[in-house]
C-alpha cells in the first residue's frame, strides 16, 4: 500500500487520486461497453467502496486496478442475465490499451448542450471526476435527491436523444469547448466564492483547476483553456490571505500578500503570457490578466487600475454583461473618483436590483461621497439578499459601525 505524501493531507491525496483514476476508468468504460449510464454506475460502486476501503487499509500500490477489479466484479453481479454485456465485462482486462482523447470524449458527453448546465456540471463531477452524489450535494448546498435526479435525468437523455460518445472536431469543436470551460468556470465560482471555509468548497475549487489542467494537457493550442487554467490559479494562489485566523473574509485592500503563493503566481502568468502570444483574446484570458494586475501588484496602492479599466473595456467588448460593468465601475472608483464610479453602477441598477453585491458596492461609493444614511440602507438591502456567512459578517461589521 502506498503511503501519503509527506506533510500533505491524506484525505487531499485520496480525493486526488480517486479523481484521477476514475475518469480514466470510466472513459475507457463507456467506450468498451458503450452505455454510458451503465460504466457509470459501475465507476461509482467502485469509487465508494475506495472511499470506505482506503481510509483503512491505505491507498493500494495500484488504484487503477482496484478500482476496476471492484467495477468489473460489480459489473458481472448486475448484469449476470444481460449477455450483450456480460460477454463484453468477461472480455475485459486490466489495462485497458489507453486512447490520448478518451477522458476528453467523456468530458465533451456530460457537457453535451442538449443537457441543461446543472445537469453537466453534476454529470462531470460525478463521472469524470469521481465524486458521489452526496459529495456535490454538499459543495452545492441542495439535497441529495436533487443531485441524484439531475444526474439520472442527465443519463436518460444521452441515452433516449442518442449523444454521441465522441470529441467534436471542426467548427463544432470551438463551440462546445466554450460549453466545457463554462462548466469548468462554475465549478469555480461556486467553490471560490462560497462561504469560504468548507472543505466542500475547497475541493470543488480542486476539481475545477484539475479538470482545467486536463484540458490543457489534451487542447494544448486553445488559448482559452490556458486563460481559464491561469485564472483559476491565480485565485488559488491568494487564497491564503483570504481569510483571517477566525474564518473571515479578508477585503483585496486589507490581505496580508506576504501570504500569497508568489512563485504559483508567476507560473500562472506566464501560462496567461503565452496563450496571449497565440493572438486570440477571449474572455478568460481577459479575466485572468485582470486578476493578474492584483496578484502582481506589490502593495493594493500600487495597483494598475488604469490597466484594470481598459481589461474591461475587453471584455465587454467579448462579453458585455451587467456583472462585467459593475466590476469596471469599481476599478473605476480608483481612476475617475466615487463619483463617475457611482454613475456608474447606477446604469445597471435595473438590472441587478436583486444581485447583493450591486448593493454593497453602491453601499461604498455613497459612503465615500458622504451619504452615510443612504449607504446604510443600500449595505442592509445587500445583507437580505446574500446567504454568504463571511460575506454577511462583512456587511453586519458596516452596519454596525457607521
Amino acid at each position: 500500500m502506498t503511503t501519503d505524501a509527506a506533510g500533505g493531507d491524506p484525505h487531499d491525496e485520496l480525493a486526488r487520486v480517486v479523481r484521477e483514476h476514475a475518469g480514466r476508468l470510466a472513459a475507457a468504460l463507456v467506450r468498451l461497453i458503450g452505455d454510458f449510464s451503465a460504466a457509470e454506475d459501475l465507476v461509482q460502486d467502485a469509487v465508494v467502496a475506495a472511499l470506505q476501503r482506503w481510509p483503512v487499509d491505505g491507498i493500494p500500490d495500484r488504484p487503477d486496478a482496484w478500482l476496476f477489479t471492484v467495477a468489473r466484479r460489480r459489473g458481472l453481479d448486475v448484469l449476470r442475465r444481460e449477455t450483450r454485456y456480460r460477454e463484453k465485462l468477461a472480455q475485459v482486462q486490466w489495462p485497458v490499451p489507453p486512447e490520448p482523447d478518451e477522458r476528453l470524449r467523456l468530458i465533451f458527453t456530460c457537457c453535451h448542450p442538449a443537457l441543461p448546465r446543472s445537469a453537466q456540471v453534476a454529470l462531470t463531477l460525478r463521472v469524470v471526476c469521481g465524486l458521489t452524489t452526496a459529495q456535490i450535494a454538499r459543495a452545492f448546498l441542495v439535497p441529495e435527491t436533487t443531485v441524484a435526479q439531475r444526474i439520472s435525468r442527465a443519463k436518460r437523455k444521452i441515452a433516449d436523444a442518442g449523444i454521441p460518445y465522441r470529441l467534436p472536431s471542426g467548427p463544432e469543436l470551438a463551440d462546445r469547448v466554450g460549453e466545457v470551460l463554462t462548466v469548468v468556470y462554475l465549478m469555480l465560482n461556486e467553490g471560490y466564492l462560497s462561504s469560504g471555509g468548507e472543505v466542500a468548497s475547497q475541493r470543488l475549487v480542486d476539481d475545477a483547476e484539475w479538470l482545467a489542467a486536463l484540458l490543457h494537457e489534451l487542447l494544448p493550442d486553445e488559448p482559452e483553456v490556458a486563460g481559464l487554467l491561469a485564472l483559476i490559479r491565480l485565485h488559488r494562489a491568494r487564497s491564503g490571505g483570504r481569510f483571517d485566523a477566525g474564518g473571515g473574509l479578508v477585503l483585496l485592500a486589507d490581505q496580508d500578500r506576504a501570504r500569497w503563493d508568489h512563485a504559483a503566481i508567476a507560473d500562472a502568468v506566464a501560462l496567461l503570457t503565452r496563450a496571449a502570444r497565440r493572438g486570440r483574446p477571449g474572455p478568460y484570458q481577459l479575466q485572468a490578466a485582470i486578476v493578474a494586475c492584483h496578484a502582481e501588484a506589490p502593495r493594493w496602492e500600487d495597483t494598475d487600475w488604469e490597466q484594470i479599466v481598459l481589461l474591461y473595456d475587453m471584455l465587454l467588448h467579448l462579453a458585455p454583461s451587467p456583472v462585467t460593468r459593475l466590476h469596471r465601475a469599481v476599478a473605476l472608483r480608483y481612476t475617475a473618483g466615487p463619483a463617475a464610479a457611482l454613475a456608474a453602477v447606477e446604469e445597471v441598477s435595473g438590472r441587478l436590483d436583486g444581485y447583493h453585491l450591486f448593493h454593497a458596492t453602491r453601499a461604498g461609493l455613497l459612503r465615500d461621497l458622504g451619504h452615510a444614511a443612504e449607504a446604510r440602507e443600500a449595505d442592509a438591502r445587500a445583507l437580505e439578499l446574500t446567504q454568504n456567512p463571511a460575506e454577511q459578517a462583512i456587511l453586519h461589521d458596516r452596519l454596525h459601525w457607521t
